[in-house]
């Protein structure tokens, strides 16, 4: 990480220290908060920098970012994260800065700076099981995410055409894992409502070989996607020809060298790259 990077994420010119391993998130995260704080199968810690120390601290309110360690169900998903959100930042979508950092037992943590701060002011958020009041997040449809976007935001066109292409995005990288809470809107003012920077993009293929294409049903399919259940969506939401897949066109070999240069463990690049490949080529676009 270059100084600059550091300045950005953390405002201090040295990279924090963590002070705990992965063996007390747990219970750091029961201290703070009373309960065990678990989203799916891995815990996450809210924390914040200790400027005496350059250390970053577990804190129940104030929290700066979001720290998540090592999974025991699944392995080395914070490599993972790190991996997809660095594609995503470099195929040009909106994504918090975010780093990995060693615990004291040499695990790496994901760290991802929260952007429901600004200047210690709360920013009020609503992800979309809310919006929509569906209490279960795997039931629903991308469409009805799209379609109520488009009524709710103070961007519609433009915030539509943003959520598309994360749609397209977490298909391309294998994340099957895109459910209703991780699309989110920020109430930035009472006259600005926007779509919020992706968040949790994980390759969820490279862990679960069977997960499905789509967490959420496109053109009424979870499954077996194609370029065709994309136009349709497109068409549904209004996305212009000229701009649906231009974010990802000759793309391939960026995504490979920033696979190549990640944490992942080398086995799990080569599954990575192919698992991209082919969803390129079902997209019916050009590798290079």
């Amino acid at each position: 990480m270059n100084a600059k990077f550091i300045k950005a994420m953390f405002n201090t010119n040295k990279l924090p220290i963590i002070e705990f391993g992965s063996q007390d998130i747990s219970q750091k995260a029961q201290m703070v908060t009373g309960k065990l704080s678990i989203s799916g199968v891995q815990p996450k810690l809210s924390v914040k920098l200790d400027k005496k120390k350059n250390s970053l601290i577990s804190v129940a309110a104030g929290g700066e970012y979001i720290l998540k360690p090592q999974s025991i169900a699944f392995a080395n998903i914070p490599e993972n994260e790190q991996c997809c959100m660095d594609i995503a930042e470099q195929c040009g979508i909106d994504v918090p800065l975010h780093c990995l950092l060693l615990l004291t037992d040499r695990q790496f943590a994901y760290v991802v700076k929260r952007f429901d701060r600004d200047k210690g002011r709360k920013i009020h958020q609503e992800e979309f099981a809310q919006i929509l009041d569906h209490e279960d997040k795997y039931k629903g449809s991308v469409e009805q995410i799209g379609r109520r976007l488009g009524e709710i935001s103070s961007a519609p066109g433009y915030d539509t055409q943003l959520f598309f292409e994360r749609v397209v995005f977490n298909f391309i990288i294998g994340n099957g894992d895109a459910h209703l809470k991780n699309y989110s809107i920020a109430h930035r003012d009472k006259d600005t409502i926007r779509l919020t920077p992706a968040y949790d993009i994980v390759c969820s293929k490279l862990v679960i070989p069977t997960e499905e294409d789509s967490a959420l049903t496109i053109n009424g399919k979870k499954n077996k996607l194609k370029r065709d259940d994309f136009d349709i969506l497109a068409e549904y939401l209004n996305i212009p020809i000229k701009v649906r897949y231009d974010k990802f066109n000759k793309k391939f070999p960026i995504m490979e060298s920033i696979i190549q240069s990640s944490q992942i463990k080398q086995e799990q690049q080569k599954l990575f790259i192919e698992i991209i490949r082919e969803r390129i080529a079902r997209l019916g676009l050009k590798e290079k």
